[in-house]
């Protein structure tokens, strides 16, 4: 996400990217409330499957293998705890939603294609708000209780382990639905524009929207069939497949991620868009999606995408996906976001001045590398997402007419020991200070710091390996501070760890006159 609430080093406050905003009005946890689905057995559909409880399988019979079991309601990140869940993995998420008008509530369907990687009792999927009507698993009536966000699904049969399964949610969905952060986010999940939506769901937004295994490090292919009434275009993560007129004039949008995605970086707007084509480096298709009043205005700042592709490239590999846009919001979203190879500025960014837009754009354009194609594998690594997109998009800026980056960071250096106190050190986030400026310039101070003790050319060698080498994968703090001092031929776990655990901010490489202010309690 490109934006922070807060101010900068360079003194200005900026929406920064990593966060995907809206405001969950009044959508807090939902109480404990049993939704009828099928019918309920004897007593809380949550207490009838324990381990050592006799258990049958298909036939009737004593299953062979272990007990079936529930899976875990959370994959237990320490920040998020109930985010993701256990027992299964997720093949594809298939998306049929049948949008009518701006904030206006309407069917849908989510298909949750997975393999159960336990034997499984019962499981959970993440899901907040929306009216339930049924879930089916295998295609039989299931029994589903909302417990807060987490809805509890219990199979009218356990399912074995290794089992591919499939999971059908019928509910009409809210477009209304916001919740609200502290930090740099502000507001995430829907967010209305006024003829459609974009989402914005980071960091765990996705359960406003459909049913799903909900965390950074957990990600599948997603399917997505989007009906919209004559006039209106839909779009989504990846490609069109297909474009379809009903009998009754409304369209219906299919398109295909292509790669998995996070549900965090999923991507789904309607609205009166124009499609602008155009290629980047080698033959790679740019599509961005303007709301047709906005195309003109735009243009200046959206025609620079290549030039941004290639500035990347040059420092960290081959863009890993298939293609790539930018969705412009016709919204005062105060924040950019990473959406998976279709990232969405607000106008807002796009209206400014050229140093500032490069600033949004060249932000979440480097996320697609950092961030999304190398996934972070727990939230407090999210500093290896946003501290990497800041540090381009400031090294971008310094020779593109933008702040001189030693100045920015020596104005982040400055101020680093105070936001250790207000926010925790870079790779130790609490769940309120997630978004703070620590996991933005505070973070890219540490690269900057990394870049000073090693030299530019080998900082060069680290940041291609980490993002050859984790490509498409999953990757955390340990991994980065392993490569690091494995393509540096010495180790940097000392140092590295000082940066991003102490309680102080460490001496700056080759900068014996920089200090840090002092801390106002």
């Amino acid at each position: 996400m490109t934006s922070s609430p807060e101010e900068g080093p360079d003194g200005q406050r900026r929406p920064r990217r990593t966060s995907l905003a809206l405001a969950l009005a009044g959508a807090g946890c939902i109480t404990c409330v049993a939704v009828l689905v099928g019918v309920l057995p004897f007593g809380d559909p949550r207490t009838t499957a324990h381990r050592g409880d006799p258990v049958h399988g298909p036939s009737g019979g004593p299953s062979s293998g272990p007990a079936p079991t529930p899976g875990a309601p959370g994959i237990g990140d320490p920040l998020m705890p109930l985010d993701g869940n256990g027992g299964y993995t997720v093949r594809r998420y298939t998306l049929d939603f049948d949008w009518r008008a701006p904030r206006k509530p309407f069917a849908a369907r989510t298909t949750v294609s997975a393999t159960a990687t336990q034997a499984l009792s019962r499981f959970n999927l993440d899901f907040a708000g929306n009216t339930l009507h049924t879930v089916t698993v295998g295609g039989a009536r299931a029994t589903a209780v909302r417990d807060g966000d987490e809805l509890v699904v219990t199979p009218a049969r356990p399912i074995p382990r290794g089992k591919a399964f499939t999971v059908r949610v019928a509910y009409t969905a809210d477009p209304t639905q916001q919740r609200q952060r502290g930090d740099a986010i502000q507001a995430y999940g829907w967010v209305p524009t006024p003829d459609g939506t974009v989402v914005c769901a980071q960091p765990n937004g996705a359960k406003m929207i459909f049913p799903v295994n909900d965390h950074p490090s957990l990600r599948a292919p997603v399917t997505f069939r989007i009906t919209t009434p004559p006039g209106l275009s839909a779009v989504a993560n990846g490609r069109l497949v297909e474009r379809a007129r009903r009998p009754d004039g409304r369209v219906r949008w299919t398109y295909d991620s292509e790669h998995p995605v996070a549900a965090q970086l999923m991507q789904l707007a309607i609205g009166r868009f124009a499609f602008v084509d155009r290629t980047g480096p080698r033959g790679l298709p740019v599509r961005d999606v303007v709301p047709q009043g906005l195309v003109t205005d735009t243009e200046t700042h959206r025609s620079l995408t290549s030039e941004h592709l290639t500035w990347l490239e040059r420092r960290l590999g081959p863009y890993p996906f298939r293609r790539y846009g930018v969705l412009v919001g016709d919204t005062d979203l105060p924040v950019a976001l990473e959406t998976q190879a279709l990232s969405v500025l607000p106008r807002g960014d796009l209206l400014s001045d050229r140093v500032d837009a490069e600033r949004d754009l060249v932000h979440e354009l480097a996320h697609q590398w950092t961030g999304n194609s190398v996934a972070i594998r727990r939230w407090s690594d999210l500093w290896l997402s946003e501290g990497h997109a800041r540090f381009y998009e400031r090294l971008y800026s310094d020779a593109h007419g933008g702040v001189d980056i030693e100045d920015a960071m020596r104005s982040a250096y400055e101020q680093h020991d105070q936001w250790r106190h207000d926010a925790g050190a870079p790779a130790e986030p609490t769940e309120p200070t997630l978004f703070k400026v620590m996991r933005y310039d505070g973070s890219a101070l540490v690269l900057y710091a990394l870049r000073e003790k090693v030299g530019e050319e080998t900082f060069d060698r680290i940041e291609r390996s980490w993002v050859k080498r984790y490509r498409g994968r999953v990757a955390g703090t340990r991994d980065f501070v392993r490569l690091a001092s494995e393509v540096a031929g010495e180790d940097l776990t000392p140092f590295l760890n000082a940066w991003l655990y102490g309680e102080r901010t460490p001496p700056m490489p080759g900068r014996p006159d920089w200090e840090v202010d002092p801390v106002q309690y």
